[in-house]
């Protein structure tokens, strides 16, 4: 079964940003033929699940994601949109079908035992905050984390537009990550919002990866937006 070399993390791309994919924007009826068509051009493939009440949305399960795993060895990061009562089963059944990266979400009360159990697991960890959460309260787990992801709309809805706090919020973000006593790197992620106009303000605020959905799948030219996307950075 293909899966990323074991050191995937550290060989991830610091001079440019990173091109993360969502799969919830792909061609779902042909997920498979998608991974094919992006696959040179992706960094990481953003997985997002929820259970509808978390989240407005019934999205990924952990059956599929082992049949994507047997079609490409490159990364998965998977974004738990749980209510507290699943996330460390949740936690259990994605790191099973082939997750690489596992994010929850810093308003789980249980985030703290969902990290620790995701690092037990031997995976990155991270954690995302919706648009409302204070950037200051994913302090007391940031030292550990590797990804640190923001949302920029209202979660799990597609097709919003980029709430007006989000370049601050990453500005912010990205201080407390290079205050961090921890010299790993912990990667400054984007998510929701993300429109040809928006990509290079949220880069500029810091962001080192922005995940992509119509902007990316519905390109005219996939690769020519890539190259542009790298030299954001």
């Amino acid at each position: 079964m293909p899966h990323p070399n074991t050191d995937w993390f550290d060989a991830l791309p610091t001079g440019r940003c990173l091109a993360e994919f969502s799969l919830w924007s792909s061609n779902l009826i042909a997920l498979d033929q998608d991974l094919t068509r992006v696959g040179a051009l992706a960094d990481i493939y953003h997985i997002d699940v929820a259970d509808g009440y978390f989240a407005p949305s019934l999205l990924f399960f952990p059956d599929l994601v082992a049949a994507l795993r047997k079609r490409t060895a490159i990364p998965f990061h998977v974004h738990l949109m749980m209510e507290d009562a699943v996330l460390l089963a949740q936690v259990d059944q994605f790191a099973e079908a082939g997750a690489d990266l596992i994010s929850v979400h810093a308003e789980n009360r249980n985030a703290a035992q969902a990290l620790a159990r995701i690092k037990s697991l031997g995976l990155k960890s991270g954690v995302v905050l919706r648009v409302g959460t204070p950037v200051e309260s994913v302090a007391p787990v940031l030292e550990d984390l590797d990804f640190l992801t923001l949302l920029g709309t209202r979660i799990g809805v597609k097709g919003q537009g980029l709430d007006p706090t989000a370049p601050a919020r990453l500005q912010q973000a990205g201080r407390m990550i290079a205050a961090r006593s921890n010299p790993g790197r912990c990667v400054l992620a984007a998510d929701g919002g993300i429109r040809e106009e928006t990509v290079p303000v949220l880069v500029g605020a810091g962001a080192e990866t922005v995940v992509m959905g119509s902007l990316a799948y519905g390109a005219a030219d996939l690769a020519a937006r890539i190259h542009c996307l790298h030299g954001l950075r």
